[in-house]
């Protein structure tokens, strides 16, 4: 088994897509990409719209030859959206042998309307061959019931977790969990997986209070208990507070705890949480932002037309 992270945020970009490969299966795991419209007032810096621009093209890449394409939920960072802004990864940007390979989607359950939206628009892209994965198991994928976007408080919808079990080892995606809810947990650990790629907690938010950073350390120690290696990365990556969280629990547990960068043995690249600097650092000049989406749109448009 290969597993290749394609985009997440210590890579520079908002995502969990990954392709999972062994043989002639090729599993492509939320192939959506978007960089924090905004953070601090300030639109993506130009050094994070290019790597953005080179994770699109990876996930089209992908998209020509993956054999099954898993949605864990519909939010613009794990999938493509017809109505994309310039920082995501548009249905016209996708290639024309996408609706050859099989596709797993989340249950449209518990749903914002916006959600609910996007998930109609898929289903209208790619008709019956839009599988409902939410509990089933189909060869070497599994997909959990639905779990909590984060905490249950927070209302924030579901997300679909995905087992897959090649050449004997089992790799685990916990899309967007937060570390926040105990039940995925208990489904990562029940799963018994070599690999696992999950959401750490969202540090950058203020409202994450005292009790919910106990619940996400304590989880990620029961995590370390059970998994040999564990990859923690997207909310957890958005501020740089995240690598002290990370370096924290390393030290507190005696164990190597990856991010996304780190796994792939890349240097991180925390270009959201690094923007104010890099404009400092890197001046953009006015108007380029606007510039850049025409540029956007206009290839769009020409890939579309053949």
């Amino acid at each position: 088994m290969h597993i290749e992270i394609i985009g997440t945020e210590s890579l520079g970009v908002r995502g969990m897509c990954c392709l999972v490969t062994s043989g002639e299966r090729h599993i492509l795991i939320d192939p959506g990409v978007s960089l924090g419209y905004r953070r601090h007032g300030l639109l993506p810096h130009p050094v994070q719209v290019m790597e953005g621009r080179r994770v699109r093209k990876r996930i089209q890449e992908a998209l020509e030859y993956a054999t099954d394409i898993v949605f864990s939920h519909y939010h613009g960072d794990h999938v493509p959206l017809n109505n994309a802004n310039p920082y995501q990864l548009s249905f016209m940007e996708l290639p024309a042998t996408v609706p050859s390979a099989r596709y797993w989607g989340a249950a449209p359950d518990d749903l914002s309307e916006k959600m609910m939206h996007r998930y109609q628009d898929l289903h209208e892209l790619l008709g019956e061959q839009l599988h409902s994965g939410s509990g089933r198991s189909a060869g070497p994928l599994t997909f959990s019931p639905p779990v909590v976007h984060g905490d249950p408080i927070d209302h924030a919808g579901s997300v679909m977790m995905t087992r897959v079990e090649l050449d004997g080892v089992v790799f685990a995606h916990g899309s967007d969990i937060q570390l926040l809810d105990e039940r995925a947990i208990d489904i990562l650990i029940d799963w018994e997986p070599d690999i696992l790629f999950a959401a750490g907690p969202p540090l950058y938010l203020d409202r994450l209070h005292t009790g919910q950073l106990e619940t996400a350390r304590h989880n990620a120690w029961r995590l370390l208990n059970h998994v040999d290696t564990v990859i923690l990365d997207h909310h957890l990556m958005r501020s740089c507070e995240g690598v002290s969280w990370l370096e924290s629990l390393i030290q507190e547990t005696g164990r190597t705890v990856y991010c996304g960068a780190a796994f792939l043995h890349r240097p991180k690249r925390l270009l959201e949480a690094e923007r104010e600097e890099l404009y400092r650092k890197y001046p953009v000049a006015e108007g380029w932002h606007e510039n850049y989406a025409r540029q956007v749109m206009l290839e769009r448009a020409v890939q579309t037309a053949h």
